[in-house]
């Protein structure tokens, strides 16, 4: 069977932001038809590639070179508030241009704008649809809609355009951030009869099993796994025993060198202490006595440095196969600790009393309410803040300065603290370098989680009550798994919103309150 042609193609790719951090240096990759997911740690380079591709950012050398039309899923879509919902599914035009030749009212313009999509109001019909939201307005702005639903609508707009569009190309950077399960479900539905050629970068378990072929980007470079992600982990598995293997062999071969070593410097001293008595007991003068110090030292010398060039070269080799092990972009959380007193009164949302230090999730569907709730809480609109100071993480991750660094947005909110201790802060939470010197507009969502994160990590005196709305957005497995160590060691009350179940399993929650479309809250004990 011949092979698929190639529709996207890198061929010696550079790219390097303004302020001298690399991220590709002379990448060169392929990605064929079919669905293909890119995985690796934040801050890899995972969106800046999908933003290469989709012809947002240049490359600085090298080529990249696409054979269809491409179509670009931002993962931070929901901060575009102010987008009509026409706007968001890219119809806003085309659906104006068809009104007004309706109408009988059509210039040149309108004919040459709708470009014969006749059925532009079916197709965007169809994809609200698909979106579980019939008979949406679409003059109705994103920042009315719940999260999930503005991604589950652009997704299914996205899956519908594929479907009219020969060799279509479609980049989706975390699809199904902030969907319930449900969302999910249809996103895996809809990619798995995805046409022409479809990228992923995402954290979803599920999502990721239904791919022809992984990618996975670290330290700059791709590497092409066959299959889903349960298959990817296996080899990965196969591949991390190797390297523990070669981690051990490393340290055997660099013990028995210094064995030797030590062995080779003894025997060559022990036959110069004899050399040396009986050259003296041979009566041999002082004169030639000396030579044959000088000699035997040389001789430990010369086995010394023999020894010393070979211990290098087997440390060298030791190192490098530990450094395989460790994780590139590895982050360390630690959150403050407030110890807030078992039983003290914190806050009442949805009908339920916070007491610290409760661990609380707050769940339901999308266009439930629960951001809503949560964001009348902290305004004083609806339920009770018995407590202060709070720390709250927002599910758009907005309110940092889009055009001003990671550093100066952080001296904004901490201006009494160091510049050196926010640097050491951003550095646990692996933004280190020039990384905290660019503009938050160019974070990835994993970065900009972090940012947002350095925030809370911060607060002084620290927060007795954490709010995180879908805190595992945009980032990548390893992280999920550090946060999750932070939060269940923390000592104050958590109220979480997630549709991240497995995430608030791991966290261990006291209490679920959930919302229901109607919406109403009802609280329960954690596993009734």
């Amino acid at each position: 069977m011949p092979q698929s042609p190639s529709s996207v193609v890198l061929s010696d790719l550079h790219f390097t932001w303004p302020d001298g951090s690399i991220v590709f240096d002379g990448l060169d990759a392929a990605f064929t038809p079919g669905r293909s997911s890119l995985i690796g740690d934040n801050g890899s380079g995972k969106s800046t590639l999908l933003r290469l591709i989709a012809g947002q950012l240049k490359p600085t050398a090298g080529r990249i070179s696409v054979t269809g039309e491409v179509a670009y899923l931002p993962q931070n879509l929901t901060l575009n508030t102010d987008l009509s919902v026409a706007e968001l599914l890219g119809v806003a035009d085309r659906l104006a241009a068809w009104h007004t030749i309706c109408a009988g009212e059509g210039t040149p313009a309108d004919y040459e704008t709708l470009d014969d999509d006749w059925d532009i109001e079916v197709q965007t019909a169809t994809a609200v649809a698909q979106a579980g939201l019939p008979g949406l307005d679409l003059d109705r702005t994103v920042g009315t809609l719940s999260g999930g639903e503005v991604m589950l609508l652009a997704v299914s707009a996205m899956a519908l355009r594929a479907s009219l569009t020969s060799g279509a190309i479609t980049l989706l950077d975390e699809p199904t951030n902030n969907l319930d399960q449900a969302g999910r479900k249809r996103v895996a539905e809809l990619v798995t009869g995805w046409p022409g050629t479809l990228i992923i970068v995402s954290h979803d378990r599920d999502l990721l099993e239904v791919v022809d072929q992984t990618y996975e980007l670290s330290q700059g470079a791709l590497t092409s796994y066959g299959g889903g992600f349960a298959f990817y982990q296996q080899q990965r598995e196969l591949a991390q025993q190797a390297v523990v293997q070669q981690v051990r062999s490393a340290q055997q071969d660099l013990r028995q060198l210094q064995r030797r070593q030590r062995e080779s410097v003894q025997r060559q001293a022990k036959r110069s202490r004899t050399a040396q008595r009986r050259s003296v007991d041979a009566g041999l003068p002082k004169i030639l006595r000396g030579a044959r110090q000088r000699a035997a030292e040389n001789t430990t010398g010369r086995i010394k440095t023999l020894f010393d060039d070979r211990l290098d070269q087997a440390t060298a080799v030791l190192q490098a196969a530990e450094s395989q092990l460790r994780e590139e972009a590895a982050i360390t959380i630690d959150l403050p600790d407030p110890q807030v007193p078992q039983g003290r009164q914190i806050a009442e949302i949805g009908g339920h009393l916070i007491r610290g230090p409760e661990r609380v999730g707050l769940i339901g569907p999308n266009g439930a309410g629960k951001t809503t709730l949560i964001e009348d809480l902290l305004a004083g609109r609806s339920g009770r803040l018995l407590t202060e100071p709070v720390g709250y993480l927002p599910q758009r991750l907005d309110g940092l300065n889009e055009a001003a660094s990671t550093l100066d947005n952080l001296k904004t909110v901490a201006p009494e603290v160091p510049p050196g201790v926010i640097r050491q802060r951003l550095a646990q939470l692996g933004l280190r370098g020039g990384d905290v010197f660019r503009p938050v507009r160019e974070l990835s969502g994993g970065e900009r989680f972090r940012a947002a994160l350095a925030r809370l990590l911060l607060a002084d005196p620290p927060n007795q009550l954490l709010i995180l709305d879908e805190p595992t957005n945009n980032l990548d497995l390893h992280s999920i798994e550090q946060l999750t160590m932070a939060l269940r060691s923390y000592h104050g009350a958590l109220l979480i919103a997630s549709h991240d179940q497995r995430f608030l399993d791991d966290v261990g929650l006291d209490t679920v309150v959930e919302l229901t479309l109607d919406p109403t809250a009802r609280g329960r004990p954690n596993g009734n």
